[in-house]
């Protein structure tokens, strides 16, 4: 029992700190330093930023990859699906912008908590990817059963990330947004 509430408390703690269906850990990553602090300051200027206009209307996921912007989670309406894509591209650096939410109703506590567990369970998963394989070359986004998957890799590299979440539990459907190096 003390399991399990530990596991819950930590998946609510992971949801309330709106970080919580992304992770990567600096290490191999391909970005220069430079463009890890551009990545950082741009998910933090554009949440800010939409936070400051839109309050609780939106529940919004902010993810830079090498100054190209994923923007996942939940709008009421497609105006104000626009005009956060339009707040994000105001933010300096931003070269790119691929705006995933989805219309309609914000997404319960229970499916961010999903969504966590699923980022956690692919990212256990990438590491195990084999001693060739470096999992802190992908960043991995979570949103509605949805795994987003970022980095700076090879196509070898992109198919055994691809694969492995493909077949991790809880995932509905994998969406690669590499940039090949090979």
């Amino acid at each position: 029992m003390n399991r399990y509430l530990l596991f819950i408390l930590f998946a609510v703690s992971m949801v309330v700190f709106e970080g919580c269906t992304t992770t990567l850990t600096k290490g191999a990553d391909r970005r220069t330093p430079g463009a890890f602090l551009e990545d950082s300051t741009i998910e933090e200027t554009a949440v800010r930023r939409i936070k400051t206009k839109y309050s609780d209307r939106v529940h919004i996921i902010v993810t830079s990859y090498n100054r190209k912007v994923l923007v996942t989670g939940e709008a009421e309406d497609d105006t104000l699906q626009s005009d956060i894509t339009r707040i994000i591209g105001g933010v300096q650096n931003v070269t790119a912008i691929d705006n995933q939410m989805v219309i309609g109703p914000l997404a319960s506590l229970s499916s961010r908590s999903g969504d966590t567990l699923t980022t956690y369970n692919v990212n256990l998963r990438l590491r195990d990817g084999g001693k060739d394989f470096k999992s802190d070359l992908i960043k991995v986004v979570t949103t509605s059963d949805i795994v987003y998957l970022m980095g700076i890799v090879t196509h070898a590299e992109a198919e055994i990330a691809k694969e492995i979440a493909r077949t991790s539990r809880g995932v509905k459907k994998v969406v690669p947004m590499f940039e090949y190096i090979d």
